[in-house]
């Protein structure tokens, strides 16, 4: 029986972060050296805990609509605002993905104009409502880029400032500058900028609300995850959709609770949270994979376990979620389980997963049909990789339990074509 879980939301936010800067050495501790900074700007500013609480959010997902490895790298130039025309795309996509999670709504304001120049702000005032925390996040994100990890931070610090003062007035707001130029002489500010342990640091300091997401919540938030993962690409972006609603089927088949059962979705838009970590260009490549690829691919689900690890009262559901490509036969990865150490929910997933991925389309092959997919998956079955009894559940309830995914898939289309604008690769049609 699992436990009804409170999840505290800054410490999902948080290993979210994480994630989304495991795609490039560059980028690692981007977004939470953002959050730090626009954190400690906002402390120095005088402003109210409630505005430095958003900040910290708005911080930690200020580049969650950059889809692209391309995007983010783009991002991490310190020219980019004013050098690339399309910079401005991925915080309106981060706002799109973020607005309709209530606790998010007022940091999603604050990463939509979180790359407009001061000079923009001023002749468009009386225009367009930029929340204060918008240019603040603007400045910490333009720190944050022109710090060079690879050298000793305090004798980077009069270039940086130096760089920053020029734009006063122009790409920055003066009394935000000001501010930024007050906490510049503290050395204790550069070196939890650049400690591998910002994001702990951030965590301590911060006068954050204890905010827990109880489970009608934290499935909300999960399916965002899954948006967030999903949302890259067309041949992905229903994906979790799928194996939320099949898992859940199943789990009902399997005899599971009711809160159980909700556990299990949840488990499934979680389940590939570390392919965050995986370049589209591997995702959508429309060949085989080289050896390499195959590798990075795999690594998924480890990163899907480290990232959800922290969170005590996740225990099971990451081992749901993470465990989806174990084999009963121990020829899995990337722990190398055995039967005896993977739980029936572990084993349900794993279904699940198999069911929605192979009628899928992908860009190197079609979407199975029922026979298909049926013979694929009892292939599986008698090699000891997937459990026979979840596979027999699913063979006497196939229609329904098809049905349940591919309407939840269907609806993700719809959600996923709003999310990118009329202009937007159509997402495929599901088996």
């Amino acid at each position: 029986m699992i436990n009804e879980a409170k999840i505290p939301l800054y410490d999902m936010v948080l290993s979210l972060s994480n994630a989304m800067d495991w795609l490039n050495p560059a980028l690692v501790e981007h977004h939470n050296m953002v959050a730090y900074t626009a954190y400690q700007i906002a402390v120095e500013l005088g402003l109210p805990d409630d505005l430095q609480s958003e900040l910290v959010l708005a911080g930690a997902l200020h580049d969650s609509g950059a889809l692209s490895l391309q995007t983010r790298m783009d991002a991490i130039e310190f020219e980019a605002p004013e050098e690339t025309g399309d910079i401005q795309e991925h915080a309106d996509l981060g706002f799109r993905l973020l607005k309709d999670f209530e606790p998010f709504t007022n940091a999603a304001l604050i990463i939509r104009y979180h790359h407009l120049p001061w000079q923009d702000y001023l002749k468009n005032a009386s225009e367009t409502a930029v929340p204060v925390g918008a240019h603040i996040l603007h400045l910490a994100d333009r720190i944050a880029v022109l710090v060079d990890r690879n050298r000793e931070i305090l004798g980077q610090v009069p270039e940086i400032v130096a760089r920053i003062e020029a734009r006063s007035g122009t790409a920055f707001g003066p009394q935000f500058v000001e501010a930024f130029k007050r906490l510049t002489p503290k050395e204790y500010f550069w070196f939890d900028m650049v400690s591998p342990s910002v994001g702990a640091i951030l965590s301590r300091s911060a006068r954050l609300p204890r905010v827990e997401l109880v489970p009608d919540e934290l499935l909300k938030l999960a399916k965002l995850f899954a948006h967030i993962i999903d949302f890259r690409s067309p041949f992905t972006a229903t994906h979790s959709s799928g194996v939320a609603a099949s898992a859940e089927a199943l789990a009902h088949l399997m005899g599971f609770s009711e809160r159980e059962c909700q556990m299990m979705h949840i488990a499934g838009y979680l389940h590939d949270l570390g392919k965050i970590a995986v370049p589209n260009e591997i995702l959508e490549k429309p060949g085989p994979l080289t050896l390499e690829e195959v590798r990075t691919v795999r690594c998924h689900t480890y990163h899907t376990f480290r990232v959800l690890e922290p969170i005590a009262d996740l225990k099971t559901v990451n081992e749901w979620a993470s465990f989806h490509h174990e084999y009963l036969n121990g020829r899995g990865y990337p722990f190398k389980h055995k039967a005896g150490d993977l739980s029936l929910g572990s084993r349900v997933m794993a279904v699940a997963d198999v069911l929605t991925a192979v009628t899928e389309q992908r860009p190197y092959r079609d979407g199975m049909a029922r026979e298909g997919a049926l013979e694929c998956m009892k292939d599986m079955a008698e090699s000891n990789a997937l459990d026979a009894r979840v596979l027999s559940a699913l063979m006497a309830n196939f229609d329904d339990v098809n049905t349940i995914r591919r309407r939840a898939q269907l609806a993700a289309i719809g959600e996923y074509q709003t999310f990118r604008g009329d202009a937007a690769p159509g997402a495929w049609e599901p088996q």
